[in-house]
C-alpha cells in the first residue's frame, strides 16, 4: 500500500520516540560474515552492562516505543541475553532479534518458545551450503538449518528466516520461499549496504540493475515477503513497494550499538551519524535533542534527483548507500533503477569513501565454539 502524503511528511519530519529501535548487544561474533555491516567478531570491554541495559530497557518502556530488534554481533553470545530478553518482555516491549542460529539450541528454542511478544529471524544468505557459506563461513548454513529445525520441533511459530540479497543469492528467491515455507516460517529479504565488511565486498555482489529488476518483480508477485522498508529505491520502476518507502534513519528508527552510541540507523556506524551515547544523557535526549537527529528532519532536497520523475516514489534512495560509496546525501541512490547513481559514481570528482572508526572484525571465524 502506498503511503499517504500527509502521513510521509509527518514521518519525514521525525516523531517523538521512534517506532522501533535497534539496539546491538554485542560486537562479538562466532562467525565473521564478508557483509557484516558492523564488523563485528570480537567484544568490546565497554559493553553496556546488565545493570545499564535494564536501565535502558526501562527508558524504552518510558518512551512508548513498540520494539525492539536485538541484534550484534550474536546476542546470544552475552550471559545475560534471556535475562534482557525477558526483562524487555516483562516490560511489554515486543522484542525482535537476529541470530546465526549457533547457539540456538533445543534447549533454547523451547526456552524461546515460551515467551511471549518474541521474534526470532535466523540469518542465512543462500539457498545451498555453498552459496551461504562462501559469504558466512564454513559450517554456517548447518548450524543455521539446526536451529530452524529446533525451533520448528519446540512449537515456536512462524520465525523469520532473513537473507540479505546478493548477486550470488538473488537467483534463489524461489527457494528461499520453499525453505521458509518447508518450516512454516516467513521470508524476510534486506538489502546490502557497503556499511562495516559490507564495503569491502559491496561492489562485487551488490546486484546488478537487471537483477535489481527481477527483485522488484519478484517482490511484487509475492507481496506477503518481508522487507524492513530494505528496498524503497525500487519503487521507482513503478508501483511502490509495500511499507513506508522512505528513509527512517533519525525519523522513524535508530540504533544503539554495544557501547551505548546512538546512531541514526543500523548501516551508519560513522562518526557523523552519532547522535550521543545513552550513558550521556539517556536516549530520550540523544533522539529529541541531537543536531545530527535535527538536520536529518529538516526538509529534505531532491538534489540530483530533482528532474527525474520517480523522486517521489524512491526519496532519492538510501542514506547509507550514499554516504559509504562516496556519494553526497543529495546524490541518487548508487543503485538507482535508472542508473543515475552509476553515473554519479563514474564521475572524475575524486570520492572519498568514508570508514566507520568502528572495527570489532578478526580473522577468522569458530563456529560452533
Amino acid at each position: 500500500m502506498a503511503l499517504e502524503s500527509g502521513l510521509r511528511d509527518r514521518l519525514e519530519g521525525g516523531l517523538g520516540a521512534p517506532i522501533c529501535l535497534t539496539w546491538e548487544l554485542t560486537y562479538g561474533c562466532n562467525l565473521a560474515c564478508a557483509h557484516c555491516l558492523s564488523s563485528s567478531g570480537r567484544r568490546d570491554p565497554r559493553e553496556l552492562t546488565t545493570a545499564e541495559a535494564r536501565a535502558l530497557i526501562d527508558e524504552i518502556a518510558a518512551m512508548r516505543i513498540f520494539y525492539i530488534n536485538i541484534g550484534g554481533g550474536e546476542p546470544m553470545i552475552r550471559g545475560d541475553f534471556f535475562e534482557l530478553v525477558e526483562y524487555a518482555i516483562e516490560r511489554r516491549i515486543g522484542v525482535k532479534f537476529s541470530t546465526n542460529g549457533t547457539r540456538l539450541d533445543s534447549r533454547a528454542a523451547e526456552r524461546l518458545a515460551a515467551l511471549d511478544y518474541l521474534d526470532v529471524q535466523i540469518s542465512l544468505d543462500g539457498a545451498d551450503e555453498a552459496t551461504n557459506d562462501r559469504l558466512r563461513g564454513p559450517g554456517s548454513y548447518a548450524a543455521a538449518r539446526r536451529a530452524m529445525e529446533n525451533l520448528a520441533a519446540a512449537g515456536f511459530g512462524p520465525f523469520k528466516v532473513s537473507v540479505v540479497v546478493t548477486r550470488d543469492n538473488v537467483g534463489q528467491l524461489d527457494a528461499f520461499a520453499e525453505l521458509a515455507q518447508g518450516y512454516g516460517a516467513e521470508l524476510r529479504l534486506t538489502r546490502l549496504r557497503p556499511s562495516g565488511r559490507g564495503a569491502d565486498v559491496w561492489e562485487t555482489l551488490h546486484p546488478t540493475r537487471e537483477q535489481s529488476r527481477e527483485l522488484y518483480r519478484w517482490l511484487c508477485e509475492h507481496p506477503g515477503t518481508l522487507t524492513g522498508d530494505s528496498f524503497f529505491h525500487l519503487s521507482a520502476l513503478g508501483d511502490p513497494l509495500e511499507g513506508l518507502n522512505l528513509c527512517g534513519a533519525g525519523r522513524v528508527v535508530c540504533l544503539v550499538d554495544p557501547v551505548g552510541d546512538v546512531y541514526a540507523c543500523p548501516f551508519v556506524i560513522h562518526e557523523r551519524f552519532r547522535a550521543g551515547n545513552v550513558r550521556e544523557g539517556g536516549l530520550a535526549r540523544a533522539w529529541r535533542e541531537s543536531p545530527v537527529f535535527t538536520d536529518l528532519r529538516g526538509a529534505g532536497s531532491a538534489g540530483a534527483c530533482v528532474s527525474c520523475g520517480s523522486y517521489d516514489a524512491c526519496r532519492g534512495g538510501c542514506l547509507a548507500a550514499k554516504f559509504f560509496t562516496g556519494l553526497e546525501l543529495d546524490d541518487p541512490d548508487p543503485e538507482c533503477v535508472h542508473g543515475a547513481g552509476e553515473v554519479a559514481l563514474a564521475l572524475p570528482r575524486r570520492r572519498v569513501r568514508p570508514t566507520s572508526e568502528v572495527d570489532h572484525s578478526r580473522r577468522l571465524p569458530v563456529v560452533g565454539r
